[in-house]
């Protein structure tokens, strides 16, 4: 039996702040990982919701959970607390409403422990909707020259609920930087990429959650505004001229034109991936949201008559 007092092999980390509807599935995921020496360091940043509730009956049941709860102060400034807390070595991200699969942690653990000059280490991931369905696995690149191509022009190639950090490097760049809210993870990429190199798995290993009430959804603005400046201090740093490519939500605004969109392209993801049920519900979505147009009837369409794409189908 290890030592109780001894570090963890890592640390999960996961800032919360209103997630009861996803809450349990979240922990549940990270407690249940085949990978056991970890040590789960959640801190519930003034939720108002139920929240705070659903995580005080985990850690009574598992001790590998440290929680603290306290008034509200924002994201990166709680992923710093939680760095500051973090006892084991090798870092792992967590959000309060995503999924991880069961061999995450061991499989990112097992890849950095290969590959000492990976500094951050992301994964693929499912994309999953509110009510858990599937909508589509995202691939994304896996090399450190293509990831920091994609990171200085501001693509998120690096997903946040992915990232499996070395503290030591975290440490040296300073954290999070709490002057780029909604663009926090793209600037910590950037900075982690100057001292070591990045990488991703191409398995699937987060099934990350796309609702109404997540951050990146409702602060889609000022997260492009954050991520240019994110990208025109990485170029200064590095002596390089840029270019910024992230120009375009990857999340419906509040406008009817925006959430049509998504839906339709929601709905192809769904179809084309071999989820037709799911494509048929962003299909209705869509002409719920415009009827008089053309495109949510032909989603719809396909969806009901064609047969689903064999090379994506599960």
């Amino acid at each position: 039996m290890s030592d109780p007092n001894s570090p963890p092999l890592v640390s999960v980390l996961m800032a919360v702040y209103n997630s009861e509807r996803y809450l349990a599935q979240a922990v549940e995921s990270i407690l249940n990982q085949t990978l056991h020496a970890l040590e789960f360091v959640i801190i519930d940043d003034g939720s108002t919701d139920r929240s705070l509730a659903i995580l005080q009956q985990y850690a009574a049941q598992d001790p590998r959970i440290r929680l603290t709860s306290r008034e509200n102060r924002g994201i990166p400034q709680t992923r710093n607390e939680l760095l500051e807390m973090a006892r084991a070595e090798l870092l792992a991200v967590m959000d309060s409403d995503d999924v991880a699969l069961p061999e995450r942690l061991e499989q990112q653990v097992a890849f950095l422990q290969a590959h000492p000059k990976v500094v951050c280490l992301g994964s693929a991931f499912e994309l999953i909707d509110a009510q858990n369905r599937r909508i589509t696995k995202l691939p994304v690149p896996l090399e450190d020259r293509e990831i920091q191509a994609q990171i200085l022009a501001g693509h998120a190639a690096i997903f946040q609920p992915c990232a499996m950090m070395r503290r030591q490097a975290v440490e040296q760049i300073g954290g999070y930087s709490l002057a780029m809210t909604q663009a926090e993870d793209l600037d910590l990429w950037l900075k982690l990429g100057e001292i070591g190199n990045l990488a991703n798995l191409p398995e699937v290993l987060v099934k990350y959650r796309l609702h109404a009430n997540s951050v990146s959804e409702q602060d889609c603005a000022l997260q492009r505004q954050k991520a240019l400046e994110a990208c025109q201090q990485a170029w200064q740093r590095r002596g390089i001229v840029g270019e910024f490519e992230a120009t375009n939500a990857w999340r419906p605004g509040r406008d009817r034109n925006s959430q049509h969109r998504f839906a339709l392209q929601y709905g192809w993801w769904a179809f084309n991936s071999g989820e037709r049920q799911t494509a048929l519900i962003y299909a209705l979505k869509a002409i719920r949201l415009c009827p008089g147009r053309i495109t949510g009837w032909q989603l719809l369409r396909s969806g009901l008559l064609k047969p689903i794409p064999q090379a994506e189908s599960s």
